[in-house]
């Protein structure tokens, strides 16, 4: 494993839905209070250092609807957010610098600006970190991936509802596309 280090003008942190209604669920490998929290070190590292942070949250819609639905095996059920769902976990903070991104699809990418947010400032390096590993996270990562950014996942700095989950995605598929490390390695790159 190669050592870490990060220009804080060409890197951004990608927080993936880190909302009310996501991180008050249950998560594993780590819990989602502690995701939170090694998110919001990360988050106020990166402002302090002048990267980009940004917010992303996801809006299903009223009953899903803004969601996919596609024929599964496994369907997602429908369901109605309470009106702060979708609020970003103050542990996070608010800068007037950050990106918030709305999606309403598991991929932060897909229909809306964050490519365009992140070539404007000649972002090369994401980092992410959220709930869930195995779908946000992920998804967001691929296409990532695909666009030729470069990517550093915080593998404690993210879960998903089940350990497996979590350990596959970490283990077996982020590091074909770029770079697993802990919040302290990241912090450390920083410095």
């Amino acid at each position: 494993m190669t050592n870490l280090t990060l220009d804080p003008p060409t890197s951004a942190l990608i927080l993936i839905d880190l909302q009310r209604g996501i991180a008050s669920t249950p998560t594993a490998p780590h819990p989602a209070r502690d995701v939170v929290t090694r998110a919001a070190q990360l988050a106020t590292r990166f402002r302090d250092c002048g990267a980009l942070v940004v917010l992303v949250r996801v809006d299903p819609g009223p009953n899903g609807i803004l969601f996919p639905h596609p024929i599964t095996d496994v369907p997602r059920r429908a369901f109605d957010v309470p009106p702060d769902w979708m609020q970003i976990v103050p542990e996070l903070g608010s800068h007037e610098a950050d990106v918030v991104v709305t999606k309403h699809h598991p991929c932060a990418f897909h229909a809306t600006d964050l490519e365009l947010q992140l070539r404007r400032r000649d972002i090369r390096t994401i980092i992410l970190g959220g709930i869930s590993t195995n779908v946000g996270v992920e998804a967001t990562a691929r296409v990532g991936y695909e666009l030729g950014f470069d990517l550093v996942f915080v593998e404690d700095a993210m879960a998903a509802r089940d350990t497996d989950l979590h350990t596959f995605t970490v283990t077996r598929f982020f590091p074909t596309i770029g770079r697993v490390r802990s919040t302290q390695d990241v912090l450390d790159a920083l410095s």
